[in-house]
């Protein structure tokens, strides 16, 4: 029984090459992943920051200073703390249907600008806070931005990029939440040390700068031919953006596949009853068991978190800081590797191997803290070192795995016909998880203390047979011919061929 299935001829393939437009111009959509990572970093280092505790959560800092009895697992178990880390992904989940309508209806780029620009709003109210209510509807207003920007730019990317180039532009996505997950600590490391208690101000609204790079380049943004077809009748101009995007006149086959494909979503009403059909089915599974799967890795335990998990292990706010620094460094740097080598080695791969370093760190982490981390004492120096350095291998894992094809995968298999529909399901699934993750994470920490590791490591091993087992290989295809693995997969073949392919197939075995 042959459990995944790669393509390996070049049959299918279209003509076209990396160019400056294309480079360029998804460098600039790939912001919406700084401003994405940027407030992953931001959230998790101001809620280590005992002024901000001070103004936000008394209740929170006066436990953390003053309670000796608390274990160090609870010190930070506040279902008001995790709300305003966890507050952006409910705001998040519900944008994104809203911004499938508008990615389909009016095309990528308005989704990109409006993302940025409430972003940017957002941004603004968190680092003018004075109560605990500017601060949530601020992050409320940042889940707006980060809902519409998730759910456009990994299609923009996707749609942009040749096929065999799609993996390492599709994941500059994650190489840019990296980036603004980094800036973030680093920010954060330095205000920090400011004295009168209001770097976290500093923190907070610099979130400003990078949805302002967004939202202007957003205003010179080309829109994808997928979309110029979709959203107008002009073919000529899909035609003379898609021979710019390519690089080449000769883009014919690719144009018709897109009309074809354009045809046939013209006859769905209603993408969202579509995508439960049948014939859909592995879409809808992946659409919701890629998103679901990232987040249970824990690897948002790290992202939001690592300030205060390095503060539970015993280390100083500055020493805590900067181990978050030492991980954001590994993660872009081994999603960067992912860039380079995903379009060779294959998605399986990487996913298979990632899911197997994390699991593994996980486990160690656990045994780690469960043996040498008592309720009142911290780790030794020794020990601690040993934690940062594992814990660099699960994000190192993450990085070039699950991290990039979390969101690679989701934007590439589906059909034109339910792709923002399908896109807007992965986001929302995302979002819903990561609230989930993000909202249970302290208390979980304070009920499990060390077992939390088990229990993600658990996770982790379950989804890594999903892959080996379910998931084909997507690299190098093109977006519009997708269908192709699923008719060949051991087991997705039986719901997405129809009866006269079946039949066919058994008369000329």
């Amino acid at each position: 029984m042959a459990i995944g299935f790669a393509i390996t001829s070049t049959e299918g393939q279209y003509n076209g090459k990396i160019t400056s437009f294309v480079v360029l111009s998804c460098m600039m959509a790939s912001m919406g992943g700084v401003i994405f990572g940027y407030d992953i970093g931001i959230s998790g280092g101001v809620t280590s920051m005992e002024p901000f505790l001070k103004k936000f959560f008394p209740e929170v800092y006066t436990r953390m200073k003053e309670d000796t009895k608390i274990s160090n697992y609870c010190k930070f178990d506040s279902q008001l703390l995790t709300l305003f880390t966890s507050s952006l992904y409910i705001a998040g989940l519900i944008t994104s249907f809203f911004a499938s309508l508008v990615t389909t209806a009016f095309g990528r780029k308005p989704s990109i600008l409006a993302g940025g620009a409430a972003f940017l709003a957002g941004a603004a109210l968190g680092g003018a806070a004075v109560n605990i209510y500017m601060l949530i509807f601020g992050r409320v207003l940042l889940g707006v931005g980060v809902g519409f920007a998730n759910q456009a730019v990994p299609l923009y990317l996707s749609e942009m990029a040749p096929p065999k180039y799609r993996g390492a532009i599709n994941n500059s996505f994650q190489f840019s939440v990296g980036i603004g997950a980094l800036a973030a600590n680093l920010i954060n490391y330095r205000t920090q040390k400011i004295k009168g208690g209001w770097g976290w101000r500093i923190s907070l609204a610099m979130a400003a700068v990078p949805a302002s790079v967004l939202t202007l380049g957003a205003l010179f943004l080309p829109e994808t031919p997928n979309s110029l077809i979709q959203c107008s009748s002009n073919h000529e101009k899909a035609k003379k953006m898609l021979q710019r995007v390519r690089g080449t006149d000769d883009i014919q086959a690719e144009l018709d596949d897109l009309i074809k494909a354009n045809d046939v979503s013209k006859t769905i009403k209603n993408p969202y009853m579509n995508i439960i059909q049948r014939k859909y089915r592995p879409q809808f599974v992946m659409s919701i068991a890629i998103p679901f799967f990232q987040q249970v890795t824990g690897i948002n335990v790290i992202a939001f978190y690592a300030p205060i998990l390095f503060r539970t292990m015993g280390l100083g706010i500055s020493a805590a800081l900067l181990s978050a620094i030492v991980t954001g460094v590994v993660g872009i740097g081994t999603t960067f590797i992912s860039m380079l080598i995903v379009d060779k080695v294959g998605r399986r791969f990487l996913l298979i191997m990632g899911g197997s370093i994390m699991f593994v760190s996980q486990l160690t982490v656990g045994g780690i803290m469960a043996t040498k981390l008592g309720d009142h004492d911290g780790l030794n120096k020794g020990y601690a070192f040993l934690v940062l350095v594992l814990i660099c291998i699960y994000v190192a894992g993450f990085g070039v795995s699950w991290g990039p094809l979390g969101w690679l995968i989701p934007s590439e298999i589906f059909p034109l016909e339910i792709r923002s529909a399908g896109q807007s399901i992965s986001v929302a699934v995302n979002f819903l998880f990561t609230f989930v993750v993000g909202q249970t994470f302290l208390s979980m920490l304070c009920h499990f203390k060390s077992g939390i590791f088990f229990f993600f490591g658990g996770w982790v091993a379950m989804m890594t047979v999903f892959v080996f087992l379910l998931l084909p290989e997507t690299k190098n295809l093109p977006i519009e011919q997708m269908d192709r693995i699923w008719k060949e997969h051991w087991f997705w073949k039986k719901f997405v061929r129809t009866n006269k392919e079946l039949i066919g197939k058994i008369d000329g075995a």
